[in-house]
């Protein structure tokens, strides 16, 4: 049983050109590329605009040796790469960011998580609010203290361990088929997921889980504290990845109203992925 890619039309990846915005360009740059979808790329800041320091498509894309150093910028095209910078002047990222996102949605937002003061600016309810309203992507959110499950040097993938927090509310089953096709999409192997549920055994759902080769599943009941649990899960398996449901068709940051997902966002070690529980309805 495969599962469908990713139908990823375009990726929307905001950055501070902070180095931890930089692994998160690279999971940004690696899932577009992969996708042949759009790559939209914004910096707001108060500053002129600073096209230099925005992340060097051309020059990663050569160090992972998809491309010939000094490549012109036709070459990204003919890869099924487009890729579009925007720079937003400004003190306030958040009235920039929510025009943009109106005009232009995306599939997917990959958003490198600062501890406490980066996913803090995003969590005020008068920001969560219409940008949970305006957005329904799926989102890759990519912590400073990992290198995440994409290598920024070489663009190779690592992305063998997956944690899957399950229950019946939101409906589970969206996340089966996002991490089967997040794998399928970057041609990851040998990828063992840890489906868990925190509660009783009659709290397990059912899913439906692919049996192909090279995918590994086990099913994990667990009593106590929800996110200590996954997190404790995550850190025992080294996960690259720990992935789950959000509710309804609200946006990316809608995640983080609750606090069971916003604490295990603040303090995983790897990416979190958050999905609509609607996406792959």
């Amino acid at each position: 049983m495969l599962y469908a890619p990713f139908k990823l039309g375009s990726v929307f990846h905001p950055t501070d050109f902070s180095p931890a915005s930089e692994v998160a360009f690279a999971h940004a740059l690696k899932l577009a590329l992969d996708a042949k979808a759009e790559l939209r790329i914004m910096h707001i800041g108060q500053a002129t605009p600073q096209w230099g320091k925005f992340p060097q498509v051309r020059d990663t894309l050569a160090r992972w040796g998809l491309l010939p150093a000094g490549s012109a910028k036709t070459a990204v095209g003919k890869l099924g790469l487009r890729v579009e910078k925007v720079q937003y002047r400004g003190g306030d990222p958040v009235t920039p960011l929510l025009r943009h996102l109106e005009r232009k949605p995306a599939d997917l937002v990959v958003l490198a998580k600062h501890q406490r003061h980066g996913v803090a600016r995003w969590m005020h309810d008068a920001i969560a609010e219409p940008i949970a309203r305006q957005s329904g992507a799926m989102t890759l959110f990519v912590p400073p203290s990992s290198t995440g499950f994409v290598s920024l040097e070489d663009g190779r993938v690592t992305l063998r361990q997956i944690v899957m927090p399950v229950s019946h509310v939101p409906q589970p089953q969206s996340v089966v088929h996002a991490v089967c096709g997040l794998s399928q999409l970057v041609n990851a192997s040998d990828v063992s997921c840890v489906v868990l549920h925190v509660g009783t055994r009659e709290g397990m759902p059912t899913l439906s889980l692919p049996r192909d080769r090279g995918w590994s599943w086990t099913e994990s009941v667990q009593p106590g504290d929800i996110v200590e649990q996954i997190l404790e899960r995550a850190q025992e398996r080294s996960a690259n990845l720990i992935a789950m449901a959000t509710q309804g068709h609200k946006g990316f940051l809608d995640a983080l109203r609750g606090s069971t997902t916003e604490r295990i966002v603040r303090e995983a070690r790897c990416p979190v992925l958050t999905i609509p529980a609607s996406s792959f309805d």
